[in-house]
């Protein structure tokens, strides 16, 4: 079994987003991580949003932000650095974030294995930026991260993305076309490559077309009506080609939402490419399961996904 996330900690992150109610003492919230910003000033793109960040209560959207105005990365530093870093995107449709049981669990889990880690905290079309802004917040903060990896003891050659569902498209996006130009910028961070070294992606959505149309990451990225050309723009799919990194996905049979029909669609395109792509098909875990829960067989994908690292040599070998 794997061990599960300290609930005070993730709670006591949550807590400092403004417009949140405090969910634990103001002692505890002192030592959440620290953050960085993604860009000076106003963010690249059209839109904006008004009022204060949103935190999910009670239901379906618990912990989960909203309402997103300053883009930015929470930092997780290991105790232990393993010289590997991922930058981590929860996922919510793209009109919210869930960091309470998906983004900050598996951000606590990887720097308990040596990680350091980056959750991000991108801009939502449904809170009126364009449909690109997550995309340049996503491509932003693996420059950045990269950029600064000698300051947080990270090898520029191990920085890779993981993402959930929407935050697998997003993360799977930003994989396959690092160098595609989304926004104008000339700063130090912008000389470096936004390309992960490599994606894990669990429950991601792949495609927007048919029978796959149903998504709300395609509602917010291309629209209901939106045309033969911009689904197969925006399906990960299409730019999977043989430079993709090494890809690990995972899946469950019972997904209702994301069917795992969009996994085994790009594990099959990566593989006729030539890349580097393993899958892991489970029989239940249905949407959305974060860790999973300990009597669940789903939990077992984080020690799979630390054996699959091992095996690229992302991480040491036990006992070397």
């Amino acid at each position: 079994m794997i061990a599960r996330r300290n609930l005070l900690s993730a709670g006591a992150a949550l807590a400092l987003f403004a417009g949140a109610a405090p969910l634990v003492p103001a002692a505890l919230a002192e030592s959440a991580p620290e953050e960085i910003l993604l860009w000076p000033g106003h963010p690249p793109g059209s839109g904006n949003v008004s009022g204060p960040e949103k935190i999910g209560g009670p239901g379906a959207g618990f912990g989960a932000v909203s309402n997103v105005s300053t883009p930015r990365m929470r930092v997780y530093r290991p105790a232990q650095p393993n010289g590997a870093a991922v930058l981590v995107a929860g996922g919510g449709g793209y009109f919210r974030i869930q960091l309470w049981k998906e983004s900050t669990p598996a951000a606590e889990w990887l720097q308990s294995r040596g990680f350091t880690v980056f959750e991000l905290i991108y801009r939502l079309p449904n809170d009126g930026w364009d449909s690109t802004a997550p995309f340049m917040d996503a491509q932003r903060a693996m420059k950045i991260i990269r950029a600064r990896a000698g300051e947080f003891g990270v090898d520029p050659g191990r920085i890779g993305i993981m993402g959930f569902s929407a935050g697998g498209h997003l993360a799977g996006f930003t994989a396959y076309q690092p160098e595609r130009a989304l926004y104008a910028g000339n700063d130090a961070f912008e000389q470096v490559s936004a390309r992960p070294d490599f994606a894990v992606l669990l429950f991601p959505v792949v495609t927007l077309r048919k029978p796959y149309d149903t998504t709300r990451t395609r509602r917010e990225i291309v629209g209901d009506k939106a045309t033969a050309k911009a689904e197969v723009e925006w399906s990960l799919d299409t730019w999977a080609g043989k430079d993709a990194p090494p890809t690990i996905i995972f899946a469950s049979a019972d997904d209702k939402i994301t069917p795992p029909g969009h996994g085994i669609l790009l594990f099959e395109t990566l593989v006729a490419a030539g890349a580097s792509a393993e899958l892991h098909l489970f029989r239940d875990g249905g949407h959305g399961w974060g860790l999973g829960k300990p009597d669940q067989v789903i939990s077992q994908w984080p020690d799979l996904f630390e054996n699959w690292a091992k095996s690229l040599q992302i991480t040491e070998k036990q006992g070397e």
